[in-house]
């Protein structure tokens, strides 16, 4: 069995640990900052487990915010940093699959971790000495890279519906498994009611935590398999067992796989990207069509991207993200089945950068090069004819941008008050007049002169509107 006796605390809280037991009082860093430390990876944020209350805290140290004091928590600030800190506590039932209907005092760090999820983060250094106290055999866990409860998994999943949420994020973060009975539990129907419990903020937070993992997928998986992810984004489930295969070699997943391979295939560090990435084929079930041709199907998904991205916004609103979340992670689904051909015109690629917004054109390339990794989970290959004419398209978009090409209709030489000394009536005319004017220098930005476009302007105003 692995077991460390000790761990290296960092000097500032060494200190804190003395100001702590100068008082009388015992202190103690807990939760994921000695898992990290265990696994020999760097920590930022701590935890400190005490047998000092809240009050006591607040009376030792200068700065002390009173952030969950009736949990038996105040973050300290101290050193330049924020320290939660609670008491040792226990707790009894959790009526509400959240917060414990009551919070009794410890009196000891072991009685304080019997309460906590999992073996790795059950699992307390001594500040003053680095100390480990371990009753659970944390150490051994993380050693195997098992993710396991404390005690009964029912019990822990039933004290709070996030848990197994937590348990399949921490296994997608870290690499490690989900021991059999414990994710077995996690599919039960009482587990699953209490997970349907928790609010969809705090699903969603846990869900862009696994869509940031190294390989999203794995832990997305489990979500599927446990029955968490019908909960919350009901939406995916019909993308299982949508085959999407014909001659033309295209794909070689269904749609469910497809999607979180494409997820894979994102940017870690680019959430945007990664949301996109799950939602963009998720309307596909819903557009499919079959045709025959020469005795062979050629499946069809007309239209998905439109129905993805109503489906993307449905969901992403559900679970409460920004409402700019929704909009550029709903455009970006919208825009994704661009097909460049070098036969495109300037004023067509014009046209594209218009539509997909020069603010998203990096984030769709992105969000292509993911889609063709989904297909078959293999990388673009560089210097592929599809590579290039993505290159190409780069090429062409970034020439027109640096010409300044007219790209909205700011960029005209011409505004609204100038057409109304010219004789052009404010209103729904005037809008009218704008886009057509817009319109005809995405094809023809020679035209972007002001005497050009106020004549232009008087001409459809005369020809269209006037009586």
């Amino acid at each position: 069995m692995f077991s460390a006796e000790s761990i290296r605390i960092p000097e500032k809280l060494i200190k804190i640990g003395r100001i702590f037991s100068d008082n009388g009082y015992k202190s103690y860093l807990v939760g994921g900052a000695v898992r990290d430390m265990l696994r020999g990876n760097p920590c930022h944020d701590y935890d400190i487990a005490t047998d000092a209350s809240p009050s006591q805290v607040m009376e030792i140290f200068r700065n002390v915010i009173p952030t969950g004091i009736a949990h038996g928590t105040v973050t300290i600030h101290i050193f330049g940093m924020e320290i939660e800190t609670t008491t040792f506590r226990t707790e009894t039932s959790y009526t509400d699959g959240r917060h414990p209907d009551k919070v009794e005092y410890a009196a000891t760090i072991e009685e304080d971790l019997s309460r906590r999820d999992f073996t790795m983060n059950a699992i307390a250094a001594e500040l003053s000495t680095g100390k480990i106290t371990d009753p659970f055999g944390g150490q051994d866990d993380i050693q195997k890279n098992i993710i396991r409860t404390v005690g009964n998994p029912l019990d822990r999943f039933s004290e709070d519906g996030l848990r197994p949420v937590r348990a399949i994020r921490f296994s997608g973060q870290l690499g490690f498994r989900i021991e059999e009975k414990t994710f077995a539990a996690i599919s039960e129907k009482e587990v699953l009611k209490k997970v349907a419990g928790i609010s969809p903020e705090r699903f969603r937070d846990e869900f862009c935590k696994i869509l940031q993992t190294e390989k999203p997928s794995d832990s997305l998986r489990l979500l599927e398999q446990c029955g968490i992810l019908q909960i919350f984004i009901p939406q995916f489930s019909v993308c299982r067992g949508c085959l999407q295969q014909d001659d033309r070699g295209f794909h070689e997943f269904d749609v469910a796989d497809h999607i979180l391979n494409t997820c894979d295939g994102a940017p870690r560090e680019n959430l945007i990207v990664r949301l996109a990435a799950f939602f963009h084929d998720i309307g596909k079930p819903e557009s499919r069509t079959v045709e025959m041709i020469n005795g062979a199907e050629r499946i069809h998904f007309h239209g998905h991207e439109q129905i993805s991205a109503e489906k993307a916004k449905d969901s992403m609103t559900a679970l409460k993200f920004s409402n700019s979340e929704i909009k550029t992670v709903s455009h970006l689904v919208r825009e994704h089945m661009f097909h460049y051909e070098s036969s495109w015109s300037d004023s067509a690629v014009r046209r594209f950068i218009i539509r997909a917004g020069t603010e998203n054109l990096e984030n769709l390339f992105l969000l292509r090069l993911a889609d063709i990794y989904g297909m078959h989970a293999v990388p673009l290959q560089e210097n592929s004819p599809s590579w290039n004419l993505l290159s190409e398209l780069k090429t062409r978009i970034h020439n027109l941008l640096e010409e300044k090409s007219a790209l909205s209709i700011k960029d005209m030489k011409v505004n609204g008050t100038q057409l109304i000394e010219a004789g052009i009536p404010a209103g729904k005319t005037m809008g009218k007049i704008l886009r057509e004017l817009f319109d005809t220098i995405t094809e023809f930005p020679e035209k972007n002169e002001k005497e050009t476009l106020i004549s232009l302007a008087k001409k459809i105003f005369r020809e269209k509107y006037s009586c």
